[in-house]
């Protein structure tokens, strides 16, 4: 059956300058060869796991490049429940990141990525709570789509799926999955609706990748009976580049920005260890495609191709490329005519590029502007040049999506450029540019993803591309290329974004969570942006009855595409308490848009639009604070100075070389970001200056800390050590230990209403060992655990307070939890010299 939805396969194997991440690669000779060789193997691997930077790189770049199998890695979630050590950005827009993370890491390692629906909802102690979160009929449906697609002779998961406890939940729930997954594939009664597109397939074996951490100690593992383990000498060297197995590992490893995964390469000897868990079992333990023949004899009809490219690869001429052109073309040909469409699908797309690579043809397509609108006409200019002496003709272009044939009938001659202009109309109901799985709203556990075709495709869907029908050889070869935008900058030069549809009119409410304390009106302000030149229209604040809004309506007028405005609403809230949703807004020639337009930009990977509903959370909240003045030390990134302001403090963002006394003077309290104390090295010399800050009667808050890679062991004045204990049930009771402390009375009476609502987790990393002078304020803990007393601590030191929490304020601020304001408030005014009421005190 042809499934005309495989997916492009263009691996750039050993492609490690990696600079800006849409900018296209050119292959060099040994690059080519490489390729080559990659066409003449058709074994092929899938690794599984939980999340991005659970896959093993060291054993996807050695299947991939020494052994030349087609590798991929299904990672089930993008890893939204995470922490991010590069920026603010969680839950979604932290799985978009990871998910370019990993898309690039796969361009270094060679492998090819893809996904499930299962949404990363954060740590989980175990499988069944996993599985219960996400749907696991569609998890086990992804995958078994997953494997019937991408037809893996090999299955390796990362975990063992007779671990159910003692890891993650999500890693045992990927593994058993997987095992269960192993055999369904090939039964046509199961998930049957995939048939339409895919056929069943029955993969020869499947193996857990264990290593040394799954046995405790490598003192455990190197005295354990390793007969039913086969070995992988992995640790290889690779002359024609210069790098280790290893240092590509490591290099693949290191895209992994978001979550502090930089890496450093090794050299050596170097094993890994599979063990056997389903399927034809081995007789050669050397031999992981033992049974399995990965020559093109597997395919009927294959084997005059194999011959070829086996005589390709001898006779390649490393000085000049190009003399493969003409067998290279011939394969191409031959490979079309294959019944088998799945192999044929694959190394058709592998050959254009080869050949793409031995002649230097570079085609491109660029659009004037960056953005566009749906049903707008866009400028292109098409750069195609020809640097070898095979004779070659552009015949014709083919604009998508709206199928339009332009013939050209233009030679290309050795080294002459052409370049040509061309409008490219695009339908007035193509789809924005975003993560598809974004489009319709998920659940906890699940994104949404209607069209099965579609399911486990790693990146967001771009439509506009432009195919250059190439004659070479007497063969039109079609070669599709994704519109993309550049520049030069100043700096770095030559830069690349693809071409992003937008709305013709974004806004954003610029506070995504507004607190309104004293019944007072507020000023709220709105961005307007347009996606198209000449846009005009009505902005509209939409908030319940029992809210004031003035004015109603507020016209807005922008002349050219880009132009922002920021305008102002007056908004009055109920004297009851009430928490809403806001949304705003813009309406133009009788068309209502609603999305917020959010932009993630780093260098290390692709540029991404993000399309959100236009909205905030608007909260009456009956919240007391004082006019402490506070400064912060940012950690690996969050929000938490933001929702400081919200609630009325001034609020100064501190960096480490201003950490001195004098500058500490103007402070009544310092708090640290999430995670400072494994982020920030500079604390490890700031730490008396801190403890003095304390003596002299002020206060510290300390947000939670990984115990792992503390820049110094000394986070506090007294004993304090840091342990992996967490509460991952945000609804978990929470009983106060010190119902008469200061902490849970003033200014705000704290009850357990406050702990309602809470958002993934309670919080994470508590505090287990603690002298004498910590008081712990709090107790809670997942079912069937002890309790974790370690939340929130509060010790007097000197005339003032150090405080610890590992309560994860920073995931519930930015949601706008109205408790961990109120909670966070008290935390700031333990200080403060005010007297508590006699009746606040009372439990």
């Amino acid at each position: 059956m042809q499934n005309k939805y495989i997916q492009t396969f263009i691996l750039f194997l050993f492609c490690f300058q990696i600079a800006i991440a849409q900018q296209p690669q050119k292959l060099n000779s040994v690059e080519i060869y490489n390729q080559i060789q990659k066409l003449n193997f058709l074994g092929t691997v899938l690794y599984i796991a939980a999340h991005p930077d659970d896959e093993n790189t060291r054993l996807i770049s050695y299947l991939s490049n020494e052994k030349n199998a087609r590798t991929g890695y299904l990672s089930l979630t993008r890893g939204d429940g995470g922490q991010n050590l590069i920026g603010p950005q969680l839950r979604e827009l932290l799985g978009v990141i990871r998910t370019q993370e990993l898309i690039e890491a796969r361009k270094i390692d060679g492998g090819e990525q893809f996904f499930s629906r299962a949404n990363d909802f954060g740590f989980s102690k175990n499988p069944q709570e996993t599985l219960e979160i996400w749907d696991k009929q569609k998890v086990l449906s992804d995958i078994v789509w997953a494997i019937r697609k991408f037809q893996p002779d090999v299955i390796i998961n990362r975990f063992d799926h007779r671990s159910s406890g003692t890891t993650h939940g999500h890693h045992t729930a990927s593994a058993l999955l997987s095992v269960e997954s192993f055999n369904l594939a090939n039964n046509p009664s199961i998930f049957p609706e995939q048939l339409k597109l895919v056929e069943p397939w029955q993969p020869k074996r499947q193996f857990f990748n264990t290593s040394w951490w799954f046995y405790g100690s490598k003192e455990k593992f190197d005295a354990a009976d390793k007969s039913n383990l086969m070995e992988m000498q992995t640790g290889v060297y690779y002359p024609t580049i210069g790098k280790s197995n290893q240092e590509i590992a490591a290099l693949s490893r290191s895209r992994h920005q978001s979550q502090g995964f930089g890496s450093t390469g090794t050299r050596g000897e170097d094993i890994e260890y599979l063990e056997f868990i389903n399927g034809t079992a081995l007789q050669n333990k050397n031999s992981l495609f033992e049974g399995i023949d990965t020559s093109w004899n597997r395919v009927k009809g294959g084997k005059p191709v194999g011959e070829l490219l086996t005589a390709i690869a001898s006779q390649f001429d490393y000085n000049n490329p190009s003399a493969s052109i003409p067998n290279l073309a011939k394969a191409y040909t031959m490979m079309q005519s294959l019944e088998d469409k799945h192999w044929a699908t694959l190394k058709s797309s592998a050959i254009k590029e080869i050949i793409a690579s031995c002649s230097g043809l570079y085609l491109e397509a660029v659009a004037q502007n960056q953005e566009t609108t749906p049903g707008s006409t866009i400028k292109l200019k098409l750069e195609a040049i020809n640097r070898s002496l095979i004779p070659m003709q552009l015949m014709s272009v083919t604009t998508l999506p709206e199928q339009k044939n332009i013939s050209q009938n233009i030679a290309l001659s050795n080294n002459i450029l052409k370049n040509i202009n061309i409008d490219l109309q695009l339908p007035i109901f193509i789809d924005y540019t975003q993560p598809y799985w974004l489009k319709e709203n998920g659940t906890v556990g699940m994104y949404t993803v209607t069209k099965q075709k579609n399911i486990g495709i790693p990146d967001i869907i771009r439509e506009v591309k432009v195919v250059f029908n190439v004659l070479i050889n007497d063969i039109e070869i079609p070669f599709e290329r994704t519109v993309v935008y550049k520049y030069n900058d100043d700096v770095k030069g030559e830069m690349y974004n693809y071409l992003d549809i937008v709305p013709e009119v974004t806004t954003s409410i610029l506070d995504k969570v507004s607190l309104f304390k004293n019944g007072k009106n507020k000023e709220i302000a709105v961005k307007i942006k347009s996606g198209k030149d000449a846009v005009k229209g009505d902005l509209i604040l939409e908030l319940p009855d029992n809210w004031i809004v003035l004015p109603k309506v507020i016209p807005f007028s922008l002349d050219k595409k880009g132009t922002e405005q920021i305008v102002y609403f007056q908004v009055t809230p109920p004297k009851q308490t009430d928490e809403v949703i806001a949304k705003s807004i813009a309406v133009v020639d009788n068309k209502r848009y609603d999305k917020d337009q959010i932009s993630i930009d780093y260098s290390h990977i692709t540029k991404q639009q993000v399309l959100k509903l236009a909205e905030a959370k608007f909260i009456k909240l009956d919240l007391k604070t004082n006019e402490e003045r506070i400064g912060y030390i940012m950690g690996a990134g969050d929000e938490v100075p933001k929702s400081l302001s919200q609630m009325g403090y001034k609020v100064t963002i501190l960096k480490p070389e201003e950490i001195t006394p004098e500058k500490l003077t103007t402070f009544d309290v310092l708090m640290t970001g999430v995670r400072a104390y494994n982020t920030v090295p500079e604390l490890a010399n700031k730490q008396s200056i801190l403890f003095d800050f304390i003596k002299e009667g002020k206060t510290i808050i300390v947000q939670y800390n990984n115990p792992n890679d503390l820049v110094t062991k000394n986070i506090a004045p007294n004993t304090l050590k840091i342990s992996g204990d967490r509460v991952t049930e945000e609804n978990a009771e929470v009983r106060f230990l010190a119902p008469n402390h200061r902490i849970l009375n003033f200014p705000n009476k704290i009850t357990a209403k406050d702990f309602e609502g809470w958002k993934q987790e309670q919080g994470l990393y508590y505090p287990n060992e603690f002298d004498k002078t910590f008081t712990p304020i709090l107790s809670s803990n997942d079912k069937g655990e002890t309790p974790k007393n370690g939340a929130l601590l509060v010790a007097p030191y000197g005339k003032g307070y150090y405080i610890y929490t590992g309560l994860s304020l920073f995931r519930e601020l930015p949601e706008g939890v109205s408790g961990a304001f109120r909670l966070l408030s008290n935390m700031i005014s333990l200080k403060a010299n005010v007297k508590i009421p006699a009746q606040s005190t009372k439990p």
